[in-house]
């Protein structure tokens, strides 16, 4: 972040004017720190998806082909066809400004283009002016404006700025979800080859290897291995995770994130600790495995095809290794992808047909949310252990963490999960404080480097989209002594440490399962100096 202006510089910087001219006349200048690169064409390729090319989004020239508007129509029209909602929200918005002011983006750059009406207007405008009557023949009069390539490059520009968090479909009344305009957009552009190399890679690695990162089954299970060690340094017990193991109940499933990015790596330790527990103390049967090795989904923000193919993976590994249910680790898009979108991707009837309604196999617990997706997210898992009083915590462990709670966009408005992170939080630290109203749950803020975004490159706009979050924490963190921020997401993980570094400097961030690892007591464990961070382990002595 060498090239970052000062935070007081960045957020002085921030300027809320309208401009002088309409928006259709203010030109798109593409700045260094607000883009991501352009995507590697050997990954396009890969998985198959059109017109590789290799361009620089700061080129007059995109290498765009001949008939590549008729290429934009036709996939604009498909898609208006296959896609009810889709052409409903072209139609319904009246321009109201509900959701004005609800972005992150635009809340931290002042940058009108990044309000979710007007972003979504960027597309809006070239279905009035190219596939409506009254668009044909009175033009801007009616919004309408044709398709140019000054205006696809403002397409670009503008929908790789959104995360896809879905915070401004909260506040319209008529529920517009901004973030599938965006789908469709980026489903639009990758139609000309015009994706991000932080996503076109990722996608082509999971394919080819089974997470984003392009771990090789080999080198997987070597890290999970080298966890085993740091836990039995810590703890004196050794955990014993199985691998592709066949007959196994559960599959467990977690990003790759969480295997090689701190502070994700402590989650993962969390996850191996709380799973030998369970295996000692009850006998559970869980299985990882190095191929199904990820439980992202950066299809996501490919084109709904793709989004398909990769969760497709997980269920494939289900059935090859025959487990009754999938448990999914802390994990944001994942979670959007099978609760909103899997039953109509993939149908109903995709699961083998010897995986079951998830049931807890040592609380009896029916999951009967997962009758249809046959996967259970692990914080509703451990809650139910928590309810049950199935699990062994100390929270005096974690007596030096003043926790606040980041409810990840994609689990918290995407699958509703709310409650259960807090409970299991609240299990497991003595002090707790959620940062203000409007701030959190369902209107919860983004870490600003969702959807694909969190490349190094484009360091100033993540910034500027973390800032609303970075400032509630702020407010806890000076008026509670708040210190660190919590959350179930890896790409959350991975953006709020620079973003926290940047704007709140005295607040760490971790996910559930670090906190819930540092409390629970193994029989037979030695005593404890450290927690998985190896800093000092507080409570001990009391």
């Amino acid at each position: 972040m060498s090239d970052l202006p000062r935070p007081e510089e960045l957020f002085a910087s921030i300027d809320y004017t309208p401009p002088k001219a309409d928006w259709m006349d203010v030109p798109t200048v593409i700045k260094p720190g607000r883009y991501c690169y352009a995507a590697n064409p050997e990954s396009v390729k890969y998985v198959g998806l059109p017109n590789a090319h290799k361009w620089n989004p700061l080129d007059d020239d995109w290498g765009l082909p001949e008939n590549w508007q008729e290429i934009i129509f036709n996939g604009l029209r498909e898609r208006l066809h296959k896609f009810r909602s889709f052409k409903i929200f072209m139609d319904i918005c009246v321009r109201c400004g509900a959701c004005a002011d609800k972005c992150h983006f635009f809340i931290g750059s002042g940058d009108p283009k990044n309000m979710p009406v007007l972003r979504a207007e960027l597309l809006r405008s070239v279905y009035r002016g190219e596939f409506t009557t009254f668009g044909k023949i009175l033009g801007r009069f009616v919004g309408g404006r044709k398709l140019t390539a000054e205006v696809l490059k403002e397409w670009w520009y503008y929908f790789f700025q959104c995360s896809e968090c879905r915070r401004c479909s909260v506040f319209c009344p008529y529920g517009i979800d901004t973030a599938e305009v965006t789908i469709i957009g980026r489903e639009l552009l990758n139609l000309l080859g015009l994706n991000i190399d932080w996503i076109a890679t990722p996608v082509a690695n999971c394919y080819r290897t089974g997470n984003h990162l392009g771990i090789q089954p080999h080198a997987f299970f070597d890290m999970i291995d080298f966890f085993c060690d740091d836990i039995e340094d810590i703890t004196g017990i050794r955990p014993e995770p199985n691998f592709n193991q066949k007959g196994a109940d559960i599959l467990f499933i977690t990003p790759s994130g969480d295997v090689f990015a701190d502070p994700g790596t402590y989650t993962c330790m969390g996850y191996l600790m709380l799973f030998e527990y369970l295996k000692r103390e009850y006998g559970l049967s869980v299985t990882w495995s190095t191929y199904a090795s990820e439980g992202g989904n950066f299809g996501f923000f490919t084109s709904h095809e793709t989004m398909k193919r990769l969760n497709s993976k997980m269920y494939m590994e289900a059935d090859r290794l025959g487990v009754k249910w999938i448990l999914g680790g802390e994990c944001g898009h994942m979670w959007r992808v099978i609760h909103q979108y899997m039953d109509t991707l993939n149908g109903p009837d995709f699961q083998s047909s010897r995986m079951e309604t998830p049931v807890n196999p040592i609380t009896g617990t029916v999951f009967k949310n997962a009758a249809s997706t046959k996967m259970v997210h692990i914080a509703e898992f451990t809650a139910d252990l928590i309810k049950h009083g199935k699990l062994n915590l100390n929270k005096k462990r974690n007596a030096n963490v003043h926790l606040t709670w980041h409810d990840s966009c994609n689990p918290a408005r995407g699958m509703g999960l709310l409650d259960e992170p807090r409970f299991v939080a609240k299990s497991v630290v003595e002090k707790f404080t959620d940062m203000p109203e409007g701030t959190i749950r369902e209107q919860t803020f983004c870490c600003g480097g969702g959807a694909g975004l969190n490349a190094g490159e484009n360091d100033e706009l993540r910034m500027m989209g973390g800032l609303p979050r970075a400032n509630a924490v702020k407010y806890v963190h000076e008026k509670y002594g708040v210190n660190m921020l919590g959350c179930v997401c890896a790409i959350d993980r991975a953006v709020l440490p620079n973003s926290m570094a940047y704007w709140v400097p005295e607040v760490s961030v971790c996910g559930l399962h670090e906190l819930v690892a540092n409390a629970l007591v193994f029989p037979g464990e030695k005593e404890r100096e450290t927690d998985l961070r190896g800093e000092d382990l507080p409570g001990e002595d009391e």
